[in-house]
């Protein structure tokens, strides 16, 4: 699969070239092949977190780790903001979440709409709600945190250049989202991570809950970027080959211009 000219492996290649620069190379290959199979993982559980029963779909979770640091948020009162990567599989994630008490999620509408109808169905099915990326969206993200119940983002992608600021990731600059931050800022709100990290001899799933970096509800939101991609990154390195590098995160440069590096004619 590593072999194959597609785009997942150009675009993962150029990424963990990025992030990596002092990785072996025959190490850096080694992730490649290693990542675009978790790739493959995940797209193939599909099927089974969004149209098996919600208990199947849980009943691949074998362990829990950091459970307290969710509770302990929980128990503050303040709502929780949820900040699942796309680490593992994110769609496991979802499910788990909704058996914790009410929770909000953000989520980028499709292009098709078709395919949004039935992606809000089938992860609503388990108790959450969700509400798309737009004022709308995020007006219903504060009353949820204000009720005292949970929001869930995913925070890894680019977002609009008027939401978000260029912070490192793995030492390269990212246009990095501010919503979580201000999110947190505004209502007090603790930010806990979480991931599902898929397991050797397909064994499973840990579910796995950190808290994010002192800082990430930071007055200075360039502060708080920091502090939110640090968050993502000690995630990630707990597993590597399950992030999701065919993505192009560093597409966007603090220049205004688009990342030559991710053209078709680049080659690796």
């Amino acid at each position: 699969m590593a072999s194959l000219p597609t785009d997942a492996r150009r675009i993962t290649a150029v990424n963990l070239s990025l992030c990596f620069p002092d990785m072996d190379e025959a190490e850096r290959q080694r992730l490649l092949r290693q990542s675009l199979v978790e790739t493959a993982r995940t797209a193939f559980e599909l099927g089974l977190f969004w149209m098996a029963p919600v208990s199947r779909g849980l009943s691949n979770i074998v362990s829990i780790s950091g459970q307290e640091i969710l509770q302990e948020a929980q128990n503050r009162g303040r709502g929780v903001i949820i900040m699942a990567p796309h680490l593992g599989n994110w769609e496991l994630t979802g499910l788990y979440m909704a058996t914790c008490g009410p929770i909000t999620n953000l989520y980028k509408p499709p292009r098709l709409e078709a395919l949004q109808a039935f992606m809000v169905q089938v992860r609503e099915r388990s108790g959450a709600t969700l509400v798309p990326t737009n004022r709308k969206g995020v007006a219903m993200l504060f009353k949820a945190l204000e009720r005292g119940e949970m929001i869930g983002i995913l925070p890894d992608q680019e977002p609009p250049l008027d939401g978000g600021v260029f912070a490192p990731f793995f030492g390269m600059p990212a246009l990095t989202m501010t919503l979580v931050s201000k999110l947190s800022a505004r209502t007090g709100a603790p930010v806990v991570c979480a991931f599902a990290k898929r397991l050797p001899d397909s064994r499973g799933f840990e579910l796995i809950f950190a808290e994010a970096h002192t800082g990430i509800a930071y007055e200075d939101i360039n502060i708080a970027a920091v502090a939110l991609n640090r968050s993502v990154q000690d995630c990630v390195l707990q597993a590597p080959a399950q992030y999701q590098w065919e993505y192009r995160r560093f597409k966007q440069q603090p220049d205004g211009r688009k990342n030559a590096l991710y053209k078709r004619d680049v080659r690796q």
